[in-house]
């Protein structure tokens, strides 16, 4: 690996000091500049097929700003400092992981050997690991970063902004009827964190079991026995179908031996968990499905209000009128339960719909879409690997917010699919 790697190394590997600064997910942000810098200078610029689909995704949210003042029907809130922040904010994540995407390809493999950007995809599943286990036992964990101390108030006051900059070991939330907290670091929320490691753990195994030693393979063993409790305490079932699914994918698309013992392994694994206390949990989170009467208002308030705008959306979330329970919006005195989450909270879908329009949210899914036919024919581990995580996007698109650390790991590994070609 040569010094022009250095910012993929700094935002994968170093990801936990940007955390503890408060810059996180905006990391990438930060670190598009330098990237941009090198892939100036080493016009022509290569770019992947599928590039004009993402460059449309922009260019339709640019369009979307002529909406943000809006107010559709079944929606409260005028245009703000927040609804701008987060607008600008959404803008600049999608052109930096754009700038990150044609960075990766442009770097040669002398420069950034495929393993070693694998292998970093590694090191930060075993950061996760290790956040997960803090948010499992010391939930309460956080601290004021030097951003969230510099910024001005009407800045780090806003909540989308607060979540972003201010480290938190785990969010608490009543999911199985009494507050529990769930696993949060070093992302910025739950459902981030469940997402991230889903796509982490992908590549920290293909980059130190499939290509590694009997050292890293015990390693690998030992984190992903530790990796099981704070998947399992993050209460996150779109976690555990997407690996549920990412192992019946693996099974079918590996043969021979390969096959034989990974069904010996998953079957070892599945006793394994049984016997553990970690099983009784997963009993209690299927048998409180309360999210779903959330989620369903959520959704169906967001298609109804994108039906007003459905070409190029209304640039940022809205606020729904109402709640799944009653007519009141917002917390009170008296119903402290009250209120909603923003319109579009609930999956990459549903936030593209609102912001975008369905216009959006069919160009997000034509991208992923093209990546998995056009890659579909390579066997590789890293093909494989490549495939299975543009399928798990589409599968999170409807359950997780792709913003904000999740796009940035969707990206990259994208890019490592097109360097594979």
């Amino acid at each position: 690996m040569t010094t022009a790697a250095w910012p993929i190394a700094a935002l994968l590997v170093g990801y936990p000091i940007w955390w503890a600064l408060g810059f996180g997910g905006l990391s990438v942000i930060v670190l598009a500049a330098p990237m941009a810098v090198l892939l100036w200078r080493r016009r022509p610029i290569r770019v992947p097929r599928g590039f004009g689909l993402w460059a449309l995704l922009l260019a339709g949210y640019l369009i979307s700003a002529l909406m943000l003042a809006e107010t559709p029907p079944g929606t409260y809130g005028e245009l703000g400092a927040g609804r701008i922040i987060g607008y600008g904010m959404r803008l600049a994540l999608y052109c930096s992981a754009l700038i990150m995407v044609l960075y990766l390809g442009n770097l040669t493999e002398r420069e950034l050997p495929q393993l070693r950007l694998v292998r970093m995809l590694g090191v930060l599943f075993v950061t996760t690991v290790a956040g997960g286990l803090l948010g499992v036992f010391l939930p309460a964990f956080s601290f004021t970063s030097p951003l969230e101390l510099v910024l001005p108030e009407w800045i780090s006051g806003n909540s989308f902004v607060r979540n972003l900059i201010h480290p938190t070991a785990a969010q608490t939330q009543k999911v199985l009827g009494f507050a529990m907290p769930r696993p949060e670091a070093p992302y910025e929320w739950a459902n981030a964190w469940g997402s991230n490691a889903s796509v982490l753990l992908v590549w920290f195994v293909v980059g130190w079991w499939v290509h590694g030693g009997t050292r890293h393979r015990v390693f690998v063993a030992v984190v992903l026995a530790l990796a099981a409790i704070p998947i399992v305490y993050s209460l996150n079932r779109g976690l555990w179908i997407g690996l549920g699914l990412a192992v019946l994918y693996v099974i079918v698309r590996v043969g021979g031996r390969t096959r034989v013992a990974l069904c010996g392994a998953v079957v070892a694994a599945a006793l394994a968990f049984t016997l553990s206390p970690l099983a009784g949990l997963v009993t209690q989170r299927l048998d409180r499905p309360h999210s779903n009467d959330i989620r369903a208002f959520t959704i169906s308030a967001t298609l109804a209000a994108a039906g007003h705008s459905p070409v190029i959306g209304y640039g940022n979330t809205r606020n729904a009128l109402g709640n799944h329970r009653s007519i009141t919006t917002g917390k009170t005195g008296w119903c402290d339960t009250c209120g909603h989450p923003p319109l579009g909270s609930d999956g990459q879908l549903w936030l593209l719909i609102i912001t975008q329009g369905f216009t959006g949210a069919a160009l997000y899914v034509a991208f992923f879409l093209g990546a998995i036919r056009r890659h579909w024919r390579d066997r590789s581990p890293v093909g494989l690997a490549g495939v299975l995580v543009m399928g798990l996007v589409l599968l999170y698109m409807f359950v997780y917010d792709g913003l904000v650390t999740p796009l940035s790991l969707y990206l990259v590994s994208f890019a490592l699919l097109w360097r594979n070609s």
